[in-house]
């Protein structure tokens, strides 16, 4: 185990997340050591699928395990409750059973649906988590958010359903188009800004020698977090940062504008709402260093567009939402306002 580097996570259950470079073909080793031999339902998607299925499946069979596979297009648009029912009616066409598992291998839409099919199918069964894009495997792999999308907002419908393992093979990472790889950048950007400025000065340096240890740094507070604050009622809503305003321009785009590109657009937002709320100015380091990965922070909708959709946050609490706003970089607060206030903080700066 020593070719890993081991990040154990304390949530409802304790699990390791396992970070390699080129050890996918160890999978079913790995397994073998962890589980009992058993079936297991792989959803993946069309790309990922022709890149790494048959890496996993024949280092999983060569071990013991029986493997059947569901595959589903690329890309938000298969993250919705049509595409997790047709997922759920394949496992039971073939028999999956509680003693079986899941194994998302793919991106966020792929873990975030994975993830949430085995929450609900036969009241909840274990699933493995095999991140293949930066953003999946820093973030929505890790703490057991479940969630697909649905035409009033993204992530409307899911559950708290932790994984048995992650098992983070860095090396996927190489085949992904520049734009995806950017994408995450958006999410480990955010962990350096709310929690930790020595992880963001790294970042400033762009150094590639510094992968590994930039995402395991990322896994390492996203643990600290879920471990605070497993259900997601005070401090895991850090983790938030960018999103209320991202995931309402995501939507707004019908997410031609990407998830990474949202919450760029988003953390800067955040930061000029959060001067606008008197804490400190950090709009230009924030705003600088997403420009410095590559993304746009223009935003092409109107703060009344913006609010209307974010009216159907998650983190709206009857008359109140709570927004993520940085103190400094390096540490964020969360800060409750009105919708009514936000309305107005929204009008005041420019988007």
């Amino acid at each position: 185990m020593d070719k890993y580097n081991i990040i154990k996570v304390n949530a409802s259950h304790k699990y390791n997340v396992m970070v390699s470079n080129g050890m996918l073909h160890e999978l079913g080793g790995v397994m073998s050591k962890l589980f009992d031999r058993c079936s297991i339902a792989i959803l993946t998607d069309d790309i990922v699928d022709a890149l790494y299925a048959d890496t996993v499946i024949k280092s999983l069979e060569a071990n013991g395990f029986h493997c059947i596979k569901h595959t589903i297009p690329n890309g938000e648009s298969s993250k919705n409750m049509d595409s997790v029912l047709s997922f759920i009616n394949f496992m039971a066409s073939e028999q999956i059973t509680r003693s079986d598992m899941v194994l998302a291998l793919g991106g966020g839409v792929i873990g975030d649906m994975a993830g949430f099919a085995s929450a609900i199918y036969l009241r909840g069964i274990k699933y493995i988590q095999v991140p293949t894009t930066l953003l999946a495997a820093v973030d929505s792999s890790v703490g057991g958010k479940t969630a697909v999308d649905i035409s009033a907002g993204k992530n409307l419908i899911g559950a708290f359903h932790q994984p048995v393992l992650v098992f983070c093979d860095i090396s996927t990472l190489n085949t992904l188009p520049a734009n995806i790889m950017r994408d995450g950048f958006a999410e480990v950007i955010k962990y350096g800004i709310i929690l930790d400025k020595e992880l963001y000065n790294n970042l400033l340096k762009k150094d590639s020698a510094l992968l590994e240890q930039i995402i395991s740094r990322c896994i390492e507070i996203k643990r600290d977090v879920v471990a605070a604050d497993e259900f997601d009622k005070g401090e895991r809503q850090l983790l938030n940062f960018g999103h209320t305003i991202g995931h309402s321009i995501e939507l707004l785009s019908n997410f031609t504008i990407t998830h990474g590109e949202a919450v760029a657009k988003g953390m800067v937002i955040a930061a000029k709402l959060g001067k606008e709320c008197g804490y400190a100015d950090v709009v230009e380091p924030i705003k600088n260093i997403v420009e410095m990965y590559g993304f746009d922070t223009y935003c092409p909708y109107s703060a009344t567009e913006i609010y209307k959709v974010a009216l159907s946050d998650k983190k709206r609490d009857k008359n109140n939402i709570t927004v993520v706003l940085p103190e400094s970089i390096g540490k964020c607060v969360l800060h409750t306002i009105s919708t009514e206030e936000l309305y107005n903080l929204l009008n005041r700066i420019k988007l």
